[in-house]
């Protein structure tokens, strides 16, 4: 708890490390994660460092791993996660993990090369298979060249137009265009894509003007692209023209639209002879393709069950030489010198770590870590855990705190899911929240392993415990509303008694409605509200004005603890000045106006009861006439004048946080120039009393000590009183306004609640109630039907949207208006070299 109220204790070390220990020291430290390396050699470039071609090496080898991981989800091979994390390995085992990925891949590529030709060469085989199945029955007929020819000249000299009989004339040849000689018919078969007919067979009559004839066959099996891997579908076609200018053109078309062609025999022995040789080398080719599967099956499944270990090797190996090139090499080659931050509270960790390197190195030398002073603002660390992690990344997502400063995070631990309750309050969802939150911690390892890289799943997984929160302070604060899905619990019965109402005759026996008033009631109620008040007529008017000053009781509550917790700043920074000139008129003005307005609320629910409520004066008019200075309806002896004198005191805080913090500084600013310019004329009086030799010589002892005072001169030479006092002014602006605007702002905390509950009334009026209202079987099926939909409207609105506006308006609550009275969030988070994040799925660690 102490180190999450406040980071922890950074130092700047420097390390001293053996070449051939560098290596191991630095694996350590990657193991224990508590040491943030400073690059020493900003301006030189990245490929001019000293481990340049070791990171290289590194990067060729995750390539290949890369392609061997490809290959292994392509063949749907489940990877095995290592059972235990490998240390980062040796240098020299570079050599052989590089020879053993080279060897690997080679015999992939060799493998996917010679599969790829195979199943080329098969689907080659058979394309031509299915032609000479489909395209039997066009051969059948003993006169189909002839008949074929008849149909084609019928349709040429049918057409009466002298210039398509021309352009025929030239297509045909002068031979073949005499009538009544008998020609001999070409073909072309092939196979195309089935999509692509439609387009092939129209420019096929365009650009031969119908002198070709063309016939197709679906193949019914899709047929795997050898090259993709994909499931094509693919037509049979056969082309009958006459003349080669004609055949020529063919060929261009069934190129362009990407057509196989095949030669197909004009015999039928032919044909029949070229198709058990095809089918003989078929089963030839399938067996040697099964032969190649199972040997590329093999070799994958021998890589997947190391590829994880070997990502995880390679990766150590790149960030270790990657955190090498950080450093700078001493004059004599033989030693690497870092600096780093770490935690002062870790440095036995460090120093043990270091140890353990040189150890393995085998190293007589052993390794050093110096402590160093730094003028540059360290790194912030809050050390968290599992728990406490969601809520420190909740503050951290708003600015990283200053080195040292006072941490929101431990607070929030328990301020944001009371007032995410607070809006949100309702025993039915809350309880529904908190079995959705309690699923999700129970089954965190599980679900972490299947599901924790979904990019919307992972967030309500990293934000579990949150979520188990919320929904219990939901349910609490839902008990205290007495708010069960909009509708009110009986536990302790009802304080309301029936005997306080003046009923008349004529109410009781007539047909009209009276509306319950429950401000009778004297007795008050142990716990939360009244169940009375869910059929009271005045329930909306009664918990709007309960639920608006409870809104601005914790509001205030929470700014004044905010407000607070900055004192333990100015103490621990030693700025006391800030104590005087900035915290205590900033509490007197928050405290004296509304932290005053809260007492008077207070005050009003233990003074005036519900019989005399009537009688008890508005708190509203009451604040106004505090700023008039009018005295009107009071609560108690005396609150005029003390009104008067809160007040006053309140606005004189005003020009104390204006004006005192600017005055002190100039005066302390004028001081120090003072006490410099007498030590400098005692020093020069001096000088001269005792000559230059013995001048020279305290010039030299003093040297320290004049250079800090010049420095600390040269400093207070750039103060600026007219900059401070704007900068002093625009803060107090920015407080006072604050006060009022943050307080109106908790108000949202009503909203809200307001807002749920209403809807949460409408769901129950509009849907449930009407199934509940029927009766007989038509009213068992309505039931079923509308608690179904009202259950979905619930989850998904009531639960899910509803959740997720409270959440980012507590969200705004902690970020603005709480965190804005003390915290600054200026540091810079420390990011320590830790393999950690290499054990995720991730290219880049």
């Amino acid at each position: 708890m102490g180190s999450l109220f406040r980071s922890e204790e950074m130092t700047l070390a420097q390390l001293f490390l053996q070449s051939e220990a560098a290596y191991a020291c630095v694996a350590e430290l990657g193991e224990l994660g508590l040491v943030q390396f400073r690059d020493l050699n900003p301006d030189v470039n990245a490929f001019q460092r000293k481990f340049v071609n070791e990171v290289r090496r590194c990067d060729e080898m995750e390539r290949k791993l890369r392609f061997l991981e490809k290959e292994i989800q392509r063949a749907n091979i489940p990877i095995v996660t290592p059972p235990t994390i490998p240390d980062s390995p040796i240098p020299r085992e570079m050599i052989d993990l590089e020879a053993c990925f080279e060897k690997l891949e080679n015999e992939m590529k060799e493998v996917n090369t010679n599969q790829e030709a195979l199943k080329r060469n098969f689907l080659e085989l058979t394309e031509l298979k299915h032609i000479l199945r489909k395209t039997q029955h066009f051969f059948d007929e003993n006169n189909f060249d002839q008949a074929m020819f008849d149909i084609i000249s019928t349709h040429n000299y049918m057409m009466h137009d002298a210039d398509k009989d021309e352009e025929n004339h030239l297509l045909l040849g002068d031979d073949e265009h005499r009538q009544g000689v008998p020609m001999r018919l070409g073909f072309l078969a092939g196979v195309i894509n089935r999509e692509r007919i439609p387009a092939f067979e129209q420019m096929l009559w365009r650009v031969c003007h119908g002198n070709v004839f063309l016939r197709q066959a679906v193949i019914d099996a899709p047929l795997e692209d050898p090259t993709t891997g994909d499931q094509v579908h693919k037509n049979v076609f056969i082309i009958f023209f006459q003349g080669e200018q004609l055949k020529s053109r063919v060929k261009k078309i069934c190129e362009g639209f990407r057509a196989s062609l095949y030669p197909c025999p004009e015999m039928q022995s032919e044909r029949r002879e070229m198709a058990m040789g095809v089918m003989t080398r078929i089963e030839d080719l399938n067996t040697v393709l099964g032969q190649t599967e199972e040997h590329r099956q093999r070799v994958l499944h021998s890589a997947a069950s190391n590829i994880r270990l070997w990502f995880i090797k390679v990766r150590k190996l790149k960030a270790v030489y990657h955190t090498l090139n950080l450093f700078n090499l001493d004059v004599t080659q033989k030693c690497l010198i870092g600096e780093c931050w770490c935690p002062v509270s870790d440095l036995e960790q460090i120093q043990a770590a270091l140890r353990r390197g040189t150890e393995k190195s085998g190293s007589s030398v052993p390794s050093i870590l110096n402590k160093m002073i730094s003028t540059e603002q360290p790194p912030t660390y809050n050390n968290t855990n599992k728990f406490t992690s969601v809520f420190q990344g909740i503050v951290d997502a708003y600015g990283v705190a200053s080195y040292r400063e006072v941490n929101p995070a431990p607070y929030a631990i328990i301020t944001f899911p009371f007032l995410f309750g607070v809006m949100f309050g309702d025993l039915g969802h809350g309880f529904i929240m908190f079995l959705i939150g309690l699923w999700l911690v129970v089954n965190e390892r599980k679900l972490q392993e299947t599901m924790g890289n979904d990019e919307v799943f992972g967030i309500f997984l990293g934000g579990r415990y949150i979520i188990l929160l919320m929904g219990a302070f939901a349910m609490y604060v839902g008990f205290i509303y007495n708010d069960v899905f909009s509708r009110a619990l009986n536990v302790f019965g009802s304080t309301w008694n029936v005997s306080a109402m003046n009923f008349s005759e004529e109410l009781l026996h007539g047909e009209g409605s009276y509306i319950l008033n429950p401000n009778v009631t004297v007795v008050p109620y142990p716990y939360g509200i009244d169940p009375i008040w869910q059929l009271a007529g005045n329930k909306i008017g009664f918990l709007n004005s309960y639920k608006m000053k409870m809104s601005v009781i914790i509001g205030v509550t929470q700014m004044v603890f905010g407000v607070i917790l900055g004192i333990f700043n100015h103490i621990y920074f030693k700025r006391f000045v800030n104590i005087w000139c900035e915290f205590i008129p900033q509490l007197i003005f928050l405290t004296f106006i509304f932290g005053y307005m809260c007492f008077l609320i207070i005050f009003k629910w233990f003074r005036y009861s519900g019989a005399d409520s009537d009688q008890a004066p508005s708190l509203i008019i009451t604040m106004i006439n505090m700023f008039l200075f009018t005295e009107g309806d009071m609560m108690f002896k005396g609150q005029f004048g003390f009104q008067v004198f809160l007040l006053l005191i309140a606005v004189a805080a005003v020009p104390w946080m204006l004006l005192a913090k600017p005055i002190i500084s100039y005066r302390e600013h004028n001081s120090l120039q003072g006490k410099v310019k007498k030590y400098q004329g005692a020093r020069m009086t001096k000088s001269q009393q005792l000559g230059d030799d013995t001048a020279e010589i305290i010039h030299h002892d003093d040297l320290d000590e004049s250079e800090s005072t010049s420095s600390e001169d040269s400093q207070q030479e750039e103060f600026e009183f007219g900059e401070t006092l704007i900068y002093s002014g625009i803060h107090t602006i920015e407080y006072c306004l604050g006060c009022i605007s943050h307080t109106a702002s908790y108000l949202r905390l009503w909203a809200l609640s307001l807002a749920h509950a209403e809807l949460s009334e409408v769901l129950w009026t509009m849907v449930l109630r009407l199934g509940l209202s029927m009766e007989g079987w038509i009213g068992c099926i309505a039931i079923y039907l509308l608690f179904a939909f009202w259950a979905v409207l619930t989850v998904a609105i009531l639960i899910f949207m509803e959740g997720l506006s409270a959440f980012l308006h507590t969200l705004r609550l902690h970020w603005v208006e709480f965190q804005s009275k003390f915290y600054k969030g200026e540091g810079h988070p420390f990011r320590p070299f830790s393999f950690e994040p290499l054990l995720d799925d991730k290219e880049e660690a």
